[in-house]
């Protein structure tokens, strides 16, 4: 019988080499104990069930009298764990597959909105210097809302707000007059706006990022407007400006851009709401206490049967139900940096890629440097 050919092991190559998981498993996933399980969750309640199961077998066998109950009190008590289960991971579940698909229509805007402009702003237009790099600019603040939504799910905000930068002391060199006021230093480079950022204790995200946004960008994150939407003004108005200065923008093509970022903002929406609208309290209370019943109640009506196995078997059926919950609390929040969550830093990277890519050639062929093995996407 011919041998089967070995599955292709997968390589760093691109597209999509981020968002792939990029090499094989060497350790089957029954044997793993760490990297993406809930053991770390799970230990310290299967330990004290564990504990409180041993004490229970021990008074049992050294007390007179039996503290076994009746076995019959288990099935009316597990349908209701089961269902409490079911609901939160279900719950759990859409949340995270929701926000996946959220990121998607995302990215989908950003390259339709990317393709449309690229392809219609050709070199044959007849582009000003000027206008190639409003352009440019446009391109690159489209990824740089990817990035902002990230990091703004993850409470990660990476510039200076405009109350800071408005409180900084002039510079040095400025004239200095008593009667009027010294005038403001403006933020004009990247590098200006990140040395302003550290002196205030913030975040500084990769240049990856930062070299995406405009250099004289200020947010206004302390007075409640996300990055996210504020950037989506700046792609706004160049589909505003460029509709009324060029004919390429004609209405119908301006209308669909506009769809296309309205697409993009919906998603953003619906990523917050999943972002900022956990489980309600009650009913993870509820579902905590019940599972600590069903858990402490389960050594009493096994112990005269099992004697000292009951042990394994409490911790067994603990470790099963605390892990189910565990699985749901883990996929409430998909925007985080677990192993079990969605891959955002390797689905925004890929894009960065693939439209940096898009603009490179575009560049190129706007200065008559295009390349015939492309295919000439932009002659």
């Amino acid at each position: 019988m011919p041998s089967l050919p070995h599955e292709p092991i997968r390589r760093p190559t691109y597209p999509l080499a981020h968002s792939f998981r990029r090499k094989p498993r060497r350790v089957p996933l029954v044997l793993r104990l760490a990297h993406g399980s809930i053991h770390s969750i799970v230990i310290l309640p299967v330990l004290l069930h564990s504990l409180f199961t041993v004490l229970v077998v021990y008074l049992d066998r050294n007390v007179d009298g039996s503290l076994g109950l009746p076995s019959t009190i288990i099935p009316s008590l597990s349908i209701v764990v089961g269902l409490m289960l079911v609901f939160r991971n279900s719950t759990s579940y859409d949340r995270f597959w929701t926000g996946r698909n959220c990121l998607t229509t995302i990215s989908t805007s950003v390259r339709n909105l990317s393709r449309i402009i690229l392809i219609n702003a050709s070199k044959g237009l007849g582009l000003s210097k000027a206008e190639q790099a409003e352009t440019e600019k446009i391109i690159r603040v489209l990824l740089a809302i990817l990035y902002a939504i990230k990091h703004n799910l993850r409470a990660e905000f990476n510039i200076p707000p405009a109350s800071i930068a408005n409180d900084q002391p002039p510079s040095p060199d400025s004239p200095s007059s008593p009667t009027l006021q010294t005038p403001r230093r403006p933020i004009t480079t990247l590098s200006r706006r990140n040395s302003l950022a550290e002196e205030h204790g913030i975040y500084t995200a990769s240049t990856d990022y930062t070299s995406l946004l405009p250099p004289n960008l200020l947010g206004y994150e302390d007075r409640g407007l996300s990055l996210p939407l504020q950037l989506t003004l700046l792609v706004e108005r160049y589909i505003h400006l460029s509709h009324n200065a060029k004919s390429w923008v004609h209405a119908p093509l301006a209308s669909q851009m506009t769809v296309q970022l309205n697409s993009l903002v919906d998603a953003y929406g619906r990523m917050e709401t999943i972002r900022s609208t956990p489980l309600p309290i009650a009913h993870l209370i509820h579902q905590k206490q019940v599972l600590a019943l069903f858990t402490c109640f389960l050594p009493f009506t096994i112990v005269d049967d099992y004697g000292w196995y009951a042990v394994p078997i409490v911790a067994i059926i603990a470790f099963t139900l605390y892990g189910i919950d565990g699985i749901g609390g883990e996929l409430e929040d998909p925007f985080g940096y677990d192993r079990n969550d969605i891959k955002m830093d390797g689905i925004v990277e890929d894009a960065r890629r693939e439209v940096m890519v898009l603009l490179e050639e575009w560049r190129d062929c706007a200065e008559g440097r295009g390349n015939g093995a492309v295919g000439g996407m932009f002659e």
